[in-house]
């Protein structure tokens, strides 16, 4: 980490939802989930919150998606076919295989971290 305080400072849920103005119930799942799976930080009780600690400070923004939407997020056919390849292609598979590939490769190498300190990614 940084060693910029900014990023532990412990965040409560309605904050954050006000900030960004999004319901808190739905964002609230969303942080639980990330902090679950060691993502974020967080912090129980009156003056608890969610923060970037150092044991995560530099999780890929890929790792954040898959945690969210799962695994198959940006691996799954663009129009939803069971079955869809290099060998077996959909309509546009081919017209977005690139570009997919290219955005898994920016997200794997982007952290939030990394974006608090203005790097790009």
């Amino acid at each position: 980490m940084t060693g910029q305080k900014a990023h532990t400072k412990n965040m409560g849920v309605k904050e954050i939802a006000d900030a960004l103005q999004v319901p808190q119930q739905f964002l609230a799942k969303i942080l639980q989930q990330l902090s679950k799976h060691n993502l974020i930080s967080s912090v129980k009780g009156p003056n608890g919150g969610f923060y970037l600690g150092e044991a995560n400070a530099h999780v890929s923004l890929l790792d954040i998606v898959e945690c969210i939407d799962g695994k198959g997020a940006l691996t799954s056919c663009i129009l939803g076919m069971p079955t869809c390849s290099s060998e077996h292609p959909c309509p546009l598979h081919h017209h977005f295989y690139g570009s997919r590939e290219g955005l898994k490769t920016t997200l794997s190498t982007c952290s939030i971290d990394g974006m608090l300190n203005g790097k790009v990614c």
